[in-house]
């Protein structure tokens, strides 16, 4: 296969997928591990893509935010995995933060019925929430046009009226020297208020997330255990020395 028509399926899963996974495509073109890793090399000195370990991931600036349309269709196989096993966490009787956020809403299929109390910034979580027979509070504020999240200074006092056994929150980016981080400074104020009220947090993320960095810091990488899909074991080994982390297997 020529370069040309590698570079071409290479970018046509990504835009489809998000991130793309090193063994897939070398399955899928028939070529050798270092054909592929030097397309993505060249693909990203070209500002077509991101390496990360084990793949690639689209481009992002640090201030860009996807909308929700754009997220949720994203490696949404993985999120299922993910929610679930945070679902999975939570006890009869809990309080719960559900940050905003398409990985955290599919949580809420696996929650039903419980006997939990759920606080949320969450706008596009309510329908189902609500449906689901869990008790649940919104806190007020500003609602973001592209993501339908909660935020702003009464979002946060609004929050401070709360405890929480455990807190779940969504991540842009998740690097071992930066830390988490988001795009939105006012979000990332939201998220850090959320972890200090809260016993236990867990960011889910999926391995698109890994080494990517945005604007503002929500907090240090030992602030949260991490719950995550199948990662390169040589980045595992940096996370898990760093803080509690779950991996789910696909």
């Amino acid at each position: 296969m020529i370069t040309a028509e590698r570079h071409h399926i290479i970018l046509d899963m990504l835009t489809r997928n998000g991130v793309v996974d090193l063994q897939n495509l070398v399955q899928r073109t028939k070529s050798s591990e270092s054909t592929i890793r030097r397309d993505l090399a060249l693909l990203e000195e070209q500002g077509l893509l991101k390496r990360i370990h084990g793949g690639a991931t689209l481009p992002y600036s640090k201030i860009d935010e996807p909308n929700m349309q754009d997220k949720s269709s994203k490696n949404l196989h993985d999120k299922q995995l993910i929610a679930e096993a945070a679902a999975s966490m939570i006890r009869e009787g809990d309080c719960i933060y559900l940050d905003a956020g398409t990985t955290v809403s599919e949580m809420i299929p696996f929650l039903t019925n419980k006997n939990i109390v759920i606080v949320t910034n969450g706008v596009m979580h309510v329908d189902a929430l609500t449906a689901a027979n869990i008790t649940t509070y919104l806190i007020g504020g500003r609602i973001k046009a592209n993501t339908k999240a909660i935020v702003g200074s009464v979002a946060q006092e609004n929050l401070k009226q709360y405890r929480f056994d455990r807190c779940f929150l969504g991540m842009n980016g998740v690097d071992i020297k930066f830390g988490f981080t988001t795009p939105d400074p006012e979000e990332a104020v939201l998220k850090k208020i959320a972890m200090e009220l809260a016993e236990e947090t867990f960011v889910l993320a999926d391995k698109s997330k890994f080494t990517e960095t945005f604007f503002a810091k929500v907090a240090e990488i030992e602030k949260a255990g991490i719950i995550t899909t199948n990662l390169d074991n040589e980045v595992m080994k940096e996370y898990f020395d760093k803080t509690n982390m779950k991996v789910v297997t696909s």
